[in-house]
């Protein structure tokens, strides 16, 4: 038991006398433990809570063993329009739980008042602690972040166990391992995984959410993703970690699944909605939607501020996770007067003692007013840089005046993130992500093709700066696929020579397609499985090789900003120094980066030369060579002979004595 002046664990600690429950609930008048048989189907006592000055309700049971099966029910005025929510025929979920029996699933009777909804709503778990082996994060700035959905990317295996299919347990599989260290994986980042409900949408569709990015309960593993729990979750990570590879968790703690005033109370919002989401002020029952999806957690809260601190204690703690990247991450660091950079939260994450050293990546906006905040979050939270990802996409689609802003791009984006002071890019650069179109769709597409998803192509972004190389979507055009491959090949070239952090998500080394969709969220079936039999080889070799270089040469790697002075150098291909017109010429289609970097394998410092070409014709190219030294190639495949690089694709070049 913890010490009179030490505050009460939340949710269901194992102790000397017995279970201590305790959960937040300020304005309820009262609380009630629901405890279940084992297989969780009857509910076997309701027992009173204990309501402390503190807002906090609690209760020792001595006979709630590990495995006991619970949840709460709570008392109070049902008045919406104060921002009172309580109806006791409603089975609540802990915040605090850390295992779940069964998944969520929605119901229009979850949002009805006086409808029971126990037949409906998963039981918490009383759960022993899970404990990992902690270590310094594997992953660094500068490494390959591997996006990936759990599900899709192992669904369609051959080689793992069709038990083992669409879990995290699955990643683990040698099969798996295997493809992650022949592409230089440094880290992958899990879309979420915690457990989530499907928007009410959903249903009547017949479609169901396969991103997770819609949770209920923080801290549970999402049954179907982790069947064994958070011990399946700490024994992968700890398998990948054996072979180099760290792990991130991608969490949501920007709303929660409980939605609008339309939407289900199954937590936070039954037991103390005027703590956990932000209303605005004046009116207790407008819930603020910073979020576009019902509402927003209210991050500024001490209440919440804990429960986001101790979720991702118990991360680190339980499972040796890496790190943790934030979904609209502006929402941490926002109060009733919009973001702060030294907001609490954001500043307790990086102070804590088991925190500190995990890697941060944020997510930096949200929809609310002020809410992009690129390059504004505190050091050293890394960010996605969507910046960066529409000029790469805008240069290798062919717009003009786009030489510099790749350049920037390449170099690290200095004038987003040295802003304050900065002296190194904390940039994630990608050029496509879960939320938006794949790699290969980005060439493959003009526009988007949502009708799948059943809001008549309404949903998903509009602006995708992609282009379809002559025809819109699937062909069998030889000449339109290989103008496709070349040109994916050109944007994993010139995304993996940027410098800093570099994010790859998962198949699209290997031409992934979702047919133009660029919301896929809602299609857990072929449309996102990835099919392992269909992979283009050609562009995973690439990859590989792409990903060797930048091992091999760590200025790719490295993060303090060029300073101009020797370090790089841009060349037109000419070989001469770019001028003020070159940058400036809306007919400059093609670059040279010449950059100093250590050499893993002549093992000492040299230069490299990354040469770009955006025309869709060879062009001849110069690289000016020390005495005594010369240029060899890397990727020699784009070479169209002595002195040329070929049309619409990147070379690299090191300088050897």
């Amino acid at each position: 038991m913890p010490s009179p002046t030490a505050p009460l664990p939340f949710g269901a600690t194992i102790g000397a006398d017995g279970t201590v429950f305790a959960v937040h609930a300020s304005s309820a008048a009262g609380i009630e433990l629901c405890l279940f048989n084992e297989n969780g189907e009857s509910e076997l006592r309701r027992l009173p809570m204990q309501r402390g000055e503190d807002g906090v309700h609690s209760l020792t049971v001595a006979d709630a063993p590990a495995g006991t099966r619970y949840g709460f029910r709570a008392w109070g005025t049902y008045a919406p329009d104060q921002g009172l929510w309580f109806d006791p025929a409603k089975l609540l979920v802990d915040p605090y739980a850390r295992e779940l029996d069964r998944p969520f699933r929605y119901d229009p009777r979850l949002s009805v008042f006086g409808d029971e909804t126990e037949d409906l709503v998963p039981r918490a778990i009383v759960t022993a602690p899970v404990t990992a082996q902690l270590a310094a994060p594997l992953f660094q700035a500068g490494g390959l972040i591997y996006e990936v959905a759990v599900r899709p990317f192992t669904r369609l295996h051959p080689e793992i166990p069709a038990s083992l299919r669409g879990t995290v347990g699955a990643l683990a599989h040698p099969a798996v391992i295997a493809h992650l260290k022949r592409i230089g994986v440094s880290a992958v980042e899990l879309m979420p995984i915690t457990a989530w409900i499907d928007e009410r949408h959903l249903p009547p569709l017949g479609l169901t959410n396969g991103w997770g990015y819609n949770p209920i309960a923080l801290m549970a593993l999402d049954p179907r993703l982790v069947p064994g729990g958070m011990t399946e979750l700490r024994d992968t990570v700890a398998a990948l970690h054996a072979v180099g590879i760290g792990v991130i968790l991608d969490l949501v703690f920007n709303h929660s699944g409980e939605s609008d005033r339309l939407g289900a109370t199954l937590s936070m919002r039954g037991l103390d909605n005027p703590t956990y989401y932000r209303h605005t002020e004046g009116q207790p029952g407008e819930l603020v939607n910073d979020t576009g999806c019902g509402n927003t957690i209210a991050c500024d809260h001490p209440v919440v501020r804990r429960l986001i601190l101790d979720s991702l204690r118990h991360f680190v703690r339980s499972a040796g996770v890496d790190g943790f990247r934030f979904d609209l991450g502006s929402i941490l660091g926002r109060d009733m007067d919009g973001f702060r950079s030294d907001a609490a939260l954001l500043t307790e994450m990086l102070a804590d003692p088991l925190l500190k050293d995990r890697i941060m990546i944020a997510e930096p906006w949200d929809i609310g007013p002020g809410g992009y905040q690129l390059g504004n979050f505190p050091a050293p939270f890394l960010e996605w840089n969507d910046r960066a990802r529409d000029d790469l996409r805008r240069a290798w689609r062919g717009d003009r005046h786009v030489v510099g802003d790749l350049a920037t791009a390449l170099a690290g984006s200095s004038s987003i993130f040295s802003r304050g002071g900065g002296t190194e890019t904390r940039s994630v650069n990608f050029i496509a992500a879960h939320d938006g179109f794949t790699l290969m769709d980005l060439v493959s597409y003009a526009g988007k093709h949502n009708e799948a998803n059943g809001e008549h192509n309404r949903d998903g972004h509009n602006e995708n700066h992609s282009w379809n190389n002559g025809a819109e979507g699937a062909t069998d055009n030889p000449e339109v696929l290989a103008f496709r491959r070349r040109d994916v090949m050109a944007l994993l070239s010139t995304l993996f020579a940027t410098r800093g952090t570099v994010m790859l998500t998962a198949g699209d080394e290997a031409g992934r397609s979702q047919h133009g969709n660029n919301n896929a969220y809602c299609q857990d079936n072929e449309i996102t499985w990835l099919d392992w039999t269909a992979l283009d080889e050609h562009l995973i070799a690439h990859t590989a090789a792409l990903s060797q270089i930048r091992r091999r040469f760590d200025v790719f790697r490295g993060t303090a900003f060029f300073t101009g002075n020797g370090d790089v150098e841009w060349l037109r291909l000419d070989g001469q120094p770019m001028t003020v017109g070159d940058w400036e010429s809306p007919a400059t289609d093609n670059l040279t980066m010449v950059l100093v970097t250590g050499d893993a394998v002549q093992n000492r410092s040299t230069r490299l030369a990354v040469v770009i070409n955006r025309s869709h014709a060879p062009q001849p190219f110069h690289l000016p060579a020390r005495q005594d030294a010369r240029w060899q190639s890397l990727l020699p495949a784009h070479e169209a002979g002595n002195g040329m690089i070929a049309a619409r694709s990147v070379g690299f070049h090191v300088e050897i004595l």
